[in-house]
């Protein structure tokens, strides 16, 4: 949990926009590419800097946004804008606008998002009038739908309005994640002041008009929604307009003007607009309400008028002649002769809008040519890949590894000695088996990513293990203990590398440990099935270490869902256990830590790694004292060799500690960096990816969380295990768990 901060940032600065659809040329300073993009002409420009449209030599349009000089030389403008990057990323739907590329640590922070020359709903109402029922439909299931996927990323959009939505021939798109933020109202009040009113006054929710900061979160986006709705239908919003304060007593204290909105959407649009915002729909549900035929890639779903405004606006874009490189200061060469390829599907790909809370820029890099009018050649990345669940039920520990590796990255960049500046590039897995393989190829199909820390998750990376094995680049994971992970009886896994130990070792270790210090006669082991292969490698790895010992343990298997685990616990207390492991997930050691409590139950307490965190300590609450969890992620508050790191994230992400992992993931992501480093000194050239898992599983790395060493297939040698017990309410370190049994049980 990120610590509670003073203050905040200013009010966004809404840019000028030129005539709706127009590009305006570039000037004599600016940049003629950024980062890859050719520069085409100014989309808009403001106090906060530029936004350009810019083309790939793939012709692939994109608005890429940079940031003014001296904005960015300001920590909490740069954190903002690395904040809006991290949120655009996280959400993941086809109708939410996507990122293309980012750097929000570059000295010129830039953002490119995916460009389509569609106007704004509000543009839209302006020109054309209301939008009739099956438009309304199809524009508010989509836009709910896109707010489904930004909720379930753990973010609130919190500036839902008709500017922010772009309209394309295949559907809406939601724009501008500018200020966007965590859904925990306690997470980020560093950046959002606890007094400051953010949106845009006419639709905002009560509770935010009244800046009650405890009260937003999702349901304040429904209400939003509503206020969109029913101003595509009616052509006004619903709390009228005029002095801002009146928008917003009349949005705390009046009923909305739904007068005109069909009666179909009367209900919804009455559920959205609720003051309290307990009695308001989520998102997902709107999006169950307002089922209708998507569009597809016809344009019927919109008016004629409006069709024929995204056809002039993709003409002027197809009429857009190359663009030569510029100096600052000089005026542009002639343009080259022949025209650009420009692939447009008629605004399908997604949307971007010139003007609005978010739009900064400043002057980017100057490329120069070869003197002969020609572009120069795309410089290549050095890119560390990051699959993680970031917005799925393990986002807790995937947002952990990626914060790791982005400060990682950054101390590697910071280095004055520095051969090469790397970049991050992250894929979203969700925690989704489904999503895996996907996920893995976003990230070995760029042939500028030279390594990949993660996947977060056992079955997400055994899903992934083709696209691996197909690309043969590194691959480090620091919390995917399955042992089938690397399996080279099956050749499988070949590049993979277990920065963790197998979950079988995970076992074995907690039961050398219990018999160090507590010494058992008749330990339990509880296996619960809902996730079988953790759980059985768990239990064979506990029983095999109490075996080491000389003890027999108790073992007991309870169904899928923990069904009649309360039965079972007592029984094994009746049987006469004295120690306690638990081979199972979170939900079920909350409700054996609740049953041992109720029996009386006082011997030693053990469990895996998926009962590490937080939750653990607060859903059993009292229960959960006397616990020892064993995983493979260690305390960095602890160790004085992570001082720098601690300090890197306090100044980054807030006073609390870093979440389990993150200490982890930036260590190996040095490790990868550093000895990539080795082999471009050895060569003088960038290294062959597929030859870089053999001299990393040869390599011995001392990070600041411990050492790291591998054998030939990948494995962690050593321990790699590391114990908490819970005293008062929190996790104290007891350190690595033992590597080797007691001589003799009870000695």
């Amino acid at each position: 949990m990120a610590g509670a901060g003073h203050g905040g940032p200013p009010a966004p600065v809404p840019a000028p926009r030129p005539r709706p659809g127009d590009l305006a040329p570039l000037l004599p300073a600016d940049p003629s590419g950024i980062a890859g993009y050719r520069l085409l002409g100014r989309l808009g420009a403001g106090g906060m800097g530029v936004v350009y449209l810019g083309r790939t030599d793939a012709g692939e349009l994109a608005a890429v946004k940079v940031t003014l000089a001296d904005r960015a030389e300001r920590a909490d403008f740069r954190a903002r804008f690395r904040r809006e990057v991290e949120a655009a990323r996280r959400v993941v739907s086809p109708w939410a606008v996507p990122v293309l590329g980012a750097d929000p640590d570059a000295p010129e922070p830039w953002l490119a998002t995916a460009f389509v020359p569609g106007p704004s709903l509000g543009e839209a109402i302006a020109a054309h009038g209301p939008l009739p029922g099956r438009s309304l439909r199809v524009l508010g299931g989509a836009v709910a739908r896109a707010l489904a996927a930004v909720h379930a990323a753990g973010l609130v959009h919190r500036d839902v309005k008709p500017g922010n939505v772009l309209l394309a021939v295949d559907g809406p798109r939601l724009i501008d994640f500018g200020i966007a933020r965590a859904a925990d109202p306690g997470g980020e009040t560093a950046l959002t002041g606890t007094d400051m009113v953010v949106g845009t006054p006419g639709f905002l929710a009560p509770e935010q008009a009244e800046a009650r900061t405890g009260d937003i979160g999702p349901a304040s986006d429904v209400f939003a929604f509503g206020c969109l709705l029913a101003h595509a239908a009616t052509g006004r919003p619903p709390f009228g307009t005029g002095a801002v304060d009146a928008l917003m007593y009349r949005t705390v204290h009046d009923e909305p003007d739904l007068v005109g909105v069909p009666a179909g959407l009367l209900p919804l649009l009455r559920d959205c607009l609720a003051k309290d915002p307990a009695a308001r729909p989520t998102a997902e549900q709107l999006a169950a309400r307002l089922v209708v035929d998507t569009p597809g890639t016809a344009a019927d779903w919109l008016p004629d008028p409006v069709v024929r405004t995204i056809a002039e606006r993709s003409a002027r874009m197809l009429a857009l002649p190359d663009i030569d490189a510029t100096t600052a200061g000089t005026p542009a060469p002639p343009p080259a002769t022949g025209r650009r390829r420009f692939l447009l599907l008629a605004a399908g790909a997604g949307v971007v809008a010139a003007g609005g809370a978010g739009w900064w820029a400043l002057r980017g890099r100057d490329d120069r040519t070869d003197g002969k009018g020609a572009p120069p050649p795309k410089a290549r990345r050095w890119t560390i890949g990051v699959q993680a669940d970031l917005s799925g039920p393990g986002k807790e520990v995937g947002q952990a590894q990626e914060r790791g590796v982005r400060l990682a990255v950054e101390a590697f960049n910071s280095r004055a000695d520095k051969p090469f500046t790397l970049d991050v590039k992250v894929s979203d897995d969700r925690g989704d088996k489904t999503r895996a393989l996907a996920a893995a190829r976003a990230l070995t199909a760029d042939p500028d990513v030279l390594g990949i820390i993660g996947p977060s998750h056992d079955y997400t990376g055994q899903e992934a293990l083709p696209a691996y094995d197909e690309a043969l680049l590194p691959v480090v994971t620091v919390s995917a203990g399955l042992n089938l992970l690397v399996n080279p009886v099956q050749k499988q896994g070949r590049s993979v590398l277990q920065a963790c130990p197998i979950h079988a070792f995970n076992g074995m270790h907690i039961a050398y440990h219990a018999q160090a210090v507590h010494r058992p006669s008749r330990p339990g082991l509880l296996q619960e099935r809902t996730d079988d292969p953790y759980s059985w490698q768990f239990v064979l790895g506990a029983k095999f270490g109490f075996q080491q010992g000389g003890i027999l343990p108790h073992p007991r298997v309870i169904p899928s869902g923990a069904k009649q685990l309360e039965r079972v616990v007592g029984e094994m207390v009746d049987a006469g256990i004295d120690a306690y492991v638990h081979a199972g997930l979170l939900p079920s050691a909350v409700r054996a830590a609740k049953a041992l409590d109720a029996l009386g139950f006082t011997g030693p307490r053990y469990a895996g790694q998926h009962v590490l965190g937080d939750r653990f300590l607060r859903d059993a609450g009292r229960s959960a004292e006397g616990w020892t969890v064993g995983a493979p992620a260690a305390d960095p508050t602890g160790r004085k060799e992570a001082a720098a790191f601690l300090a890197a994230h306090r100044a980054r992400y807030g006073a609390a500690a870093p979440v389990w992992y993150a200490g982890e993931a930036y260590d190996v992501t040095l490790f990868l960096a550093q000895q990539v480093a080795k082999e471009y000194g050895k060569a003088g050239r960038r290294p062959d990816r597929t030859a870089l898992a053999p001299v990393l599983r040869k390599a011995v790395h001392q990070g600041v969380m411990g050492g790291y060493s591998f054998d030939e297939n990948g494995n962690l040698k050593g321990v790699g295990t590391f114990l908490h017990r819970v005293e008062d309410g929190r996790y104290r370190t007891l350190g690595a768990a033992p590597a080797a049994p007691t001589k003799k049980a009870g000695g």
